[in-house]
């Protein structure tokens, strides 16, 4: 198993290339069942999760295929094709790792009438059931089935009717499942209180692209009229936000200067609005987004909410960076309740941080020094990276394949604006 080893201290320059985004192609790749025709995918990352959603669709009898698949590239495109679907079932060894697998469930039910998927697995971040997603199914018109570890959804004999559904809490993926099984309903279906992440317009406009059509993209209030058949499509992939924000953090807590290329600032403008609060100027093109950290950081209190609020994928990366901030933060998690599990990590770097339920205390500035420290999942991992970045000595980083579901060949990136960081063979 890899790890990481990073020696702090080095100011971060240069420019940091900024891939498509995770959370975003994970729910375009299952838009292909939608269709018999070829799917097109370009600005994919080269990201594990990317890689299982891969095989899981080639369970189903989808033929993919890649390229840019040279060592020096980043990103890749890929072109799915569902001519025929030869299997509807997500079984568990496929399944297990990687959350996201869910969402092959609403297209499958449209495509195919029926759709049997293992329960998800992913980051071990707090209780994230998947009762909205099936309420949301139902209310158009399927019947669920829970057995044995598996979701079985059934279609009524000549299809899902359509129907409304109204969230009773705002659900990225709940909103996203939804979404795809309803463009192939044989009525209209609306969606109230959905959720309005960029990654969610990103989405239903490949969705359009396809020949789908629906009303109000962007806000909370979606309306689905659902068509007999799709078309295929070329789309790309929107830039990770995420990616962009934790390299931002990154740069600053090293008092750097660093280019998100291709970072889009009007999908990150809480993240953005946080970096300034604490004292980090943040410029802003259409072509990217430029971090620079002229002096000392400002304490703040910082609470995650739904889009359009501060991503909770976001507070982790924060957190390190308020750290060096001179002060007391505060950061409330609303999202998730077990997303502190990074803290007793820092704290090994010499972090004073207290938590109380889903509120932690961040006291600085603290004299960060190098550690053997283990990640817990994708963000906190993260977190880690970039507290190690401004650390004193050397930081050994473990389990790191966390990182490798979410952050596209991220030591190389840190390479390229000066980071001491290596990866090697544990």
């Amino acid at each position: 198993m890899d790890k990481l080893i990073i020696r702090g201290g080095n100011r971060l320059s240069g420019t940091i290339p900024i891939s498509g985004a995770k959370n975003a192609a994970l729910t375009l790749i299952p838009c292909a069942l939608l269709t018999e025709e070829a799917v097109t995918l370009r600005n994919l990352p080269r990201l594990a999760d990317i890689d299982g959603f891969q095989h899981l669709m080639n369970q189903f009898g989808v033929t993919t295929a890649i390229q840019g698949t040279r060592p020096e590239d980043f990103g890749r495109t890929m072109r799915l094709e569902a001519t025929r679907i030869t299997s509807s079932v997500a079984p568990y060894d496929l399944v297990r790792k990687m959350r996201a697998s869910i969402l092959v469930l609403g297209p499958m039910l449209a495509r195919a009438g029926e759709a049997t998927v293992s329960m998800p697995g992913g980051c071990a971040i707090g209780n994230r059931p998947i009762d909205l997603h099936l309420k949301a199914i139902e209310a158009f018109g399927a019947q669920i089935e829970l057995t044995q570890g598996y979701v079985k959804a059934i279609a009524p004999d000549g299809g899902l009717p359509g129907g409304d559904f109204d969230f009773p809490v705002v659900s990225v993926g709940a909103t996203e499942n939804a979404l795809m099984t309803a463009v192939l309903a044989n009525g209209t279906s609306r969606l109230f209180n959905a959720a309005r992440e960029p990654e969610i317009v990103d989405l239903c406009n490949l969705l359009v692209a396809m020949g789908a059509e629906i009303e109000g993209i962007g806000t909370s209030d979606l309306t689905i009229h659902g068509v007999k058949r799709l078309n295929g499509a070329t789309y790309a992939v929107m830039p990770d936000r995420i990616e962009a924000g934790s390299y931002a953090c990154a740069a600053a807590i090293t008092g750097g200067a660093v280019r998100l290329e291709g970072a889009k600032a009007n999908d990150m403008q809480a993240t953005i609005h946080a970096l300034r609060s604490i004292g980090v100027e943040v410029g802003e093109d259409a072509k990217g987004v430029d971090i620079a950290t002229p002096g000392a950081l400002s304490p703040v209190d910082l609470t995650t909410a739904p889009y359009p609020g501060l991503a909770t994928d976001m507070q982790a990366q924060l957190m390190s960076l308020l750290c060096k901030a001179d002060g007391a933060s505060v950061l409330k998690e609303t999202i998730f309740e077990n997303r502190f599990m990074h803290v007793p990590e820092l704290a090994r770097m010499g972090a004073d941080i207290s938590t109380e339920g889903r509120t932690a205390i961040v006291k600085g500035p603290s004299s960060l020094t190098g550690a053997e420290v283990m990640a817990t999942d994708l963000r906190a991992s993260m977190s880690l990276i970039i507290a190690a970045l401004a650390a004193e000595g050397e930081t050994t980083v473990r389990r790191i394949y966390h990182l490798d579901r979410g952050y596209e060949r991220l030591e190389e990136k840190l390479q390229l604006v000066g980071a001491d960081i290596e990866r090697v063979d544990d």
